[in-house]
C-alpha cells in the first residue's frame, strides 16, 4: 500500500491514545493471509465490484452492531427493516440466554502500553457471572482471525495501567464471539441465500438419499427457481476461554506487520 507521507501512514493504520500513536488491531491482522477472501475477489469479478461490496458490507455490520449494542443497554429504537430477522433473533437469543452489556464499554477503545497497539472492543459483557470482552461478527461461521483479535483486546486490558485507565470494575477473564447473521432458506430444496452488502450468495444444500445414509450431493431446484420463505435470524454465542496461544500468535503477526512496514515506522518515529 502507497502513503503520501508520514501522517498518512498513521492515519489509515492507527490510533492516536494519550498522545502516544499506536497501529491499530485489525490493520495488523490484515497481514495474515485470507484464503476465502481470493474466493470472494474471484466471485465478485473485479477489484472495484469487491471494493463496493465490502464498503456496503461493513456498513450492514455497522448497523447491526449499533442496533444490537442499543438494544442491549435498554434503548428504545426503531429497528430497519432490513436486519429485522437478525435483530429479532438476537433479542429471542438474549431472553434463554442474558448477555449484560456494561454501557461505559460499548465501542470503547483500549491499547497496550507494553507492546504498543490500539483497537476499539464491541463491548465488555457479563454473561453467566464472568467478565469479558465480547466481539460481534455478521459473518457465516467462526473464522480464526476472530480469535487473534480478541485475545489481543484481552491481552491489553490485563495490563495494569491499561485497567485503572479505564476504570475496569474487575479483571477481564475471558472473551465472546458473539455472530449475529439472517438468511432465506428454499421450503423445496433447502438452499440458503444471504444478502449482504448487495452481494446475492445461494449455497445449496445436501440431501442424503431416502433421508438416510450417504450425501447424494447438491440437489438445486430445477432452473434455479427457488421457492424461498420469509427472511430469519441466526445468532451464535461461542466463549474461547483459553487465550495464550492466539495472544502469541497476534504478537507474531505484529511483528510481521511491523518488518512489514519498517520504512514508514521508522519516518514516524515507532520503531525502538
Amino acid at each position: 500500500m502507497r502513503y503520501l507521507d508520514g501522517n498518512d501512514f498513521k492515519e489509515q493504520n492507527g490510533h492516536v491514545v494519550r498522545d502516544n500513536w499506536y497501529p491499530r488491531v485489525t490493520r495488523i491482522l490484515e497481514i495474515k493471509s485470507k484464503p476465502g477472501l481470493e474466493s470472494f475477489f474471484r466471485e465478485v469479478g473485479s477489484f472495484e465490484s469487491a471494493e463496493d461490496v465490502k464498503t456496503k458490507s461493513a456498513a450492514h455490520g455497522s448497523l447491526v452492531h449499533e442496533t444490537v449494542q442499543k438494544l442491549a443497554v435498554g434503548e428504545k429504537i426503531a429497528i430497519p427493516e432490513k436486519i429485522r430477522a437478525a435483530t429479532e433473533a438476537f433479542l429471542e437469543f438474549n431472553k434463554e440466554r442474558p448477555i449484560h452489556f456494561h454501557p461505559e464499554f460499548i465501542e470503547k477503545q483500549v491499547w497496550s502500553q507494553y507492546h504498543r497497539y490500539a483497537g476499539t472492543v464491541d463491548a465488555l459483557a457479563s454473561i453467566d457471572g464472568k467478565f469479558g470482552v465480547l466481539d460481534i461478527k455478521t459473518s457465516t461461521g467462526m473464522y480464526p482471525e476472530y480469535n487473534l483479535q480478541t485475545a489481543a483486546y484481552v491481552q491489553a486490558l490485563q495490563e495494569n495501567s491499561v485497567k485503572e485507565a479505564m476504570g475496569l470494575p474487575r479483571a477481564v477473564e475471558t472473551r465472546w464471539i458473539l455472530r449475529i447473521d439472517q438468511y432465506q432458506v428454499c421450503r423445496a430444496c433447502s438452499a440458503k441465500l444471504r444478502e449482504k452488502g448487495g452481494w446475492v450468495k445461494v449455497r445449496l444444500s445436501r440431501k442424503k438419499a431416502n433421508g438416510k445414509g450417504k450425501y447424494s450431493g447438491l440437489i438445486p431446484c430445477p432452473n434455479g427457481e427457488h421457492d424461498w420463505a420469509d427472511m430469519e435470524g441466526e445468532v451464535e454465542l461461542r466463549e474461547f476461554p483459553y487465550y495464550y496461544n492466539d495472544m502469541k500468535a497476534f504478537n507474531a503477526a505484529k511483528t510481521l506487520w511491523e518488518w512489514e512496514n519498517s520504512y514508514w515506522l521508522r519516518q514516524i518515529g515507532y520503531s525502538r
